[in-house]
């Protein structure tokens, strides 16, 4: 079982900056510049985290929004070719030995459309996809259906690894039902504005701490229509603390996960084992 996993955030400004008519050319271009910092980390990251809906853009209105949206992705042992947004991240993660956590709509055959996010891994294997379920304000409501299925746990690697997006980290029930269900490691693309700072600031070394996971949350830096982002990605470790010398400062936040962490964290105590669920 591999005791290490090298991780990378990418924290980069949103494209486009504003809102854009639906015939644009912002996945094609989303695509491209993801495609050149897969090939900027290949042979030095196993996983890279891209922030909230970064193929399609979040902050782009209900329209384009739709328009962007890919197809829900339903049998995942099935490689998607049909030109399609999980078809050409398939192909770059094959071809550049990364696997990805990225972030697009889906679009199901009723019509609605899912903020989503997917892990494909360094074969160009589609593992999971996850439609965000706690919807933050207006701003969500307005171009996205909440997600009605639980967070995944998947393996990846040798390592247990859960999905969340943005908001839902703020739930403290989301990131504990991970940890319950064996998490090692949970990735959350973000979309966090920066007059809440406070949630990398404060909340997400809780959420590492009660929880001893290692957390890696990827943000956007910059502005996309009458938002901006603060940055500050990070990744925390077990103990709460950031396990790399860079946290949200760099393009790329990176570190190397060392499973022992988690090991030592828990062998001083260990909230899982200490808690008592009959009481609530």
């Amino acid at each position: 079982m591999p005791e290490t996993l090298r991780l990378a955030l990418w924290q980069c400004a949103p494209l486009p900056r504003a809102q854009s008519q639906a015939d644009d050319h912002a996945v094609a271009d989303n695509l491209a510049r993801l495609e050149a910092t897969l090939a900027q980390v290949s042979g030095t990251v196993d996983l890279l985290v891209t922030p909230e809906m970064f193929v399609s853009g979040y902050n782009v209105g209900a329209e384009a929004a739709r328009f962007r949206a890919d197809p829900v992705l339903r049998d995942m042992t099935i490689p998607p070719v049909d030109g399609s947004i999980a078809d050409a991240l398939s192909h770059m993660c094959a071809r550049h030995r990364v696997a990805v956590v990225y972030g697009c709509g889906e679009i199901g055959d009723d019509g609605s459309v899912y903020n989503t996010a997917r892990i494909v891994d360094a074969a160009g294997v589609h593992l999971c996809s996850h439609h965000k379920s706690h919807l933050y304000g207006g701003l969500d409501r307005d171009m996205f259906t909440a997600g009605t299925e639980p967070a995944p746990v998947i393996e990846f690697c040798g390592w247990r690894v859960g999905l969340l997006i943005c908001y839902e980290v703020e739930f403290p029930e989301m990131t504990r039902s991970l940890a319950a269900r064996g998490a090692d490691l949970i990735c959350v693309p973000t979309a966090n504005m920066v007059e809440y700072n406070d949630v990398q600031r404060v909340l997400l070394p809780s959420r590492a701490l009660e929880n001893q996971v290692f957390l890696a949350y990827a943000n956007y830096i910059g502005t996309e229509g009458d938002l901006t982002y603060g940055g500050l990605s990070v990744i925390l470790g077990p103990a709460g603390a950031p396990v790399t010398a860079n946290p949200g400062v760099a393009d790329l936040v990176t570190a190397t996960l060392v499973r022992a962490d988690i090991e030592h964290s828990r062998s001083q105590f260990c909230y899982l084992d200490d808690r008592n669920p009959d009481v609530y």
